[in-house]
């Protein structure tokens, strides 16, 4: 595959996205700022972009034409935008909105989120009713309407908690996993819910998924849900990293979700899929589980000593 693809949005995932995609086909990675690792080193290249300016968008997707997008925008700090309901919604629902208009006859997958549902359920399948659980989650089931009401192509992919490999210094709250394995690796201890369930992903998952979604040339069903195969806490994910990293487990210690962070997150962060095994496009992709995980991901993390 060949064609041109836009990934707007130059956080954990939407570069992680542009990494595999560069991989067999010209990428552009946009966003307002330009990412820590210039998309240059991985093959691709950055353009600046404020997605909230649909004059700004159009001219970039007339010079690009590209023939799939990834839309990766707009603020996922969910306790901030729970602070910031008015402003995560217009500029969640605003670029959706947007693409929609500009790039109808495209592929557009929009990565969404498991705060569409409420966590009243263990197991958000895509057949279940959307009930978002927070700011965050409104502002995304919005979009995934906006956008699905007008492009025909596009995919709302929703995502359970995704996690990777992220440098300490990188001047952002850091996705749980690398939060966790910077203090552990330290020596320090860590706090983590024991009442906030999640089915975590692996950030090469999701890329992996999402690239073979933007591939497909048939139909594929609006949304699509990908979620990890373990079903945890975050203090048993903690413990499982620990373990994996060399660190006690005794460092992590188990608090009730509503002390934390986490308190608007929904009990049950979780999500599971009737489609995508049975898609032909990624019937043949295995998500990881999270002790595979922190395998894989524990040499990133060896430049700190462990205790």
């Amino acid at each position: 595959m060949s064609e041109r693809i836009l990934v707007v949005g130059s956080g954990l995932v939407g570069t992680g996205i542009a990494r595999r995609l560069a991989a067999g086909q010209p990428v552009t990675l946009a966003s307002r700022r330009p990412p820590s690792v210039p998309p240059e080193e991985y093959g691709a290249r950055w353009a600046a972009l404020d997605a909230t300016d649909a004059t700004a968008c159009r001219r970039l997707l007339d010079h690009l034409r590209p023939g799939g997008v990834v839309l990766v925008h707009g603020p996922s700090d969910v306790t901030w935008c729970e602070a910031h309901p008015e402003e995560a919604r217009a500029a969640h629902v605003g670029v959706a909105e947007t693409f929609a208009a500009l790039a109808r006859d495209a592929r557009i997958v929009m990565i969404s989120t498991d705060n569409v549902f409420d966590g009243g359920s263990a197991d958000n399948t895509e057949s279940a009713a959307v009930s978002p659980a927070n700011a965050y989650g409104r502002a995304k089931a919005e979009a995934e309407r906006a956008l699905l009401a007008s492009a025909a192509r596009a995919v709302a992919l929703r995502v359970s908690l995704v996690y990777g490999h992220e440098p300490a210094d990188a001047g952002k709250w850091l996705n749980f996993f690398a939060a966790c394995a910077h203090r552990l690796r330290h020596g320090e201890p860590v706090e983590a819910p024991d009442d906030h369930w999640t089915t975590p992903v692996l950030l090469d998952d999701v890329a992996e998924v999402t690239t073979a979604l933007l591939r497909v040339g048939h139909p594929l069903p609006p949304v699509l849900h990908l979620g990890g195969p373990d079903r945890l806490t975050r203090a048993a994910w903690a413990t499982v990293i620990a373990r994996e990293l060399g660190a006690p487990a005794g460092l992590v210690t188990p608090v009730p979700r509503a002390l934390t962070r986490y308190a608007s997150r929904p009990v049950n962060a979780c999500l599971g899929s009737e489609l995508l095994a049975t898609l032909p496009a990624t019937e043949g992709i295995t998500v990881r589980g999270v002790r595979e995980g922190a395998r894989l991901l524990a040499p990133a993390f060896a430049g700190t000593p462990a205790v």
